[in-house]
């Protein structure tokens, strides 16, 4: 595909996830594209540090040509070259999410001919993206039921204001995605978890933590809740930070969770308690994708070989963001429906079923 598609990254969830996905799409179908009016729906509109790295990482991936790649850019052009598999680095020299970085560079990477691995520096437990421990023990799961996965060393921990969390991540090609059915939510079989603290903070705040959602998910009906409390060493993070990363696993391998930040503003029961709750509701409503998974399988849904369905709760923005942006540069049709009465959805697809061409013909 030659011909330029210029998008409007004002429409819908007006942020990143508009210029993400695009970005990601214009790599594997090699077809360039034109945003503007970028992150319009922010209060600093334009590009933020996480939005220029994960372009020019990209760039770098296809050794592609683009233009208005700064800061604060509000426009850019990208001409995507084909997909080189190898090493490469991002040092977002700021607390910008890896996670960010991980989703726009995964699912390129995986139509590369071999092995590659993405050396990220930035924050690993940063607000408003999830977590790198989320990435590998909530999402991965459901990413592997595509029949592709990625590894994650977690070398250093980054949280805000510095950042400086190090990952290394390791992504494996495949020559086609498979098509998911994710609609049966069987029964609870376990509810897991870690709750944290690191640099200076107590460990009595893990606990409280802990506590909070142990409280809630006990009415999950499951007596198997098992959330693992601990503090980071000086090694992994000297800097301080708290969180809490919940997830739950079915009789039918579904795997959904939640998670939070500590906030000096909000205490750290609360703040677990609120996280818990969330995947509470998930569980009660027999959601078999949560709502931080379910905008990020749509795009594998759009290039998998076959029809994908899955079952999740209401859609928030940035999956009817993802879908805006599937439909329109591959030219599939999503089909959703919604109970009104407990808001549970099913998203339903054919996709494209691309092929990795570059990748020799194997069992892997």
């Amino acid at each position: 595909m030659d011909s330029l598609l210029v998008i409007d990254g004002s429409v819908l969830e007006g942020g990143g996830q508009i210029l993400r996905n695009a970005l990601s799409l214009s790599c594997i179908l090699r077809r360039p594209i034109k945003v503007h009016k970028i992150r319009a729906g922010r209060p600093k509109p334009g590009l933020a540090a996480q939005h220029l790295f994960g372009l020019n990482l990209l760039q770098q991936i296809t050794n592609g040509r683009v233009t208005g790649n700064a800061i604060g850019s509000t426009s850019i052009e990208f001409h995507p070259g084909e997909i080189q598999s190898g090493k490469y680095y991002a040092d977002t020299k700021t607390a910008a999410s890896i996670s960010l970085l991980m989703q726009v560079a995964l699912p390129v990477l995986m139509f590369g001919k071999n092995v590659s691995e993405l050396e990220l520096k930035g924050g690993t437990n940063a607000a408003m993206a999830p977590p790198v421990d989320f990435m590998t023990e909530i999402f991965r799961p459901n990413l592997e039921k595509f029949g592709t996965t990625f590894d994650l060393d977690l070398l250093r921990r980054g949280y805000f204001p510095k950042g400086g969390g190090h990952c290394r991540v390791t992504v494996y090609p495949a020559k086609q995605l498979n098509p998911i059915e994710i609609i049966n939510f069987g029964e609870i079989a376990e509810v897991f978890g870690w709750s944290y603290v690191a640099g200076v903070l107590p460990l009595n705040i893990a606990q409280e933590m802990e506590k909070g959602a142990v409280d809630v998910l006990e009415k999950c009906g499951t007596k198997k809740i098992n959330i693992e409390v601990y503090k980071e060493s000086q090694q992994m993070s000297r800097d301080p930070g708290s969180g809490i990363i919940l997830g739950a696993s079915t009789s039918s391998g579904c795997v959904l969770g939640s998670s939070a930040l500590g906030d000096p503003k909000t205490k750290p029961y609360q703040k677990a308690a609120s996280a818990a709750n969330e995947l509470l509701s998930a569980i009660c409503n027999r959601e078999c994708i949560d709502q931080h998974v379910q905008d990020q399988l749509i795009i594998y849904m759009a290039l998998a070989n076959g029809t994908s369905t899955i079952q999740t709760g209401k859609l928030t923005t940035h999956t009817l963001t993802a879908i805006h942006v599937a439909e329109l540069m591959t030219g599939v049709k999503f089909e959703t429906t919604e109970d009104p009465r407990s808001g549970v959805s099913v998203v339903k697809c054919k996709g494209i079923g691309i092929i990795n061409n570059s990748m020799p013909n194997s069992d892997k």
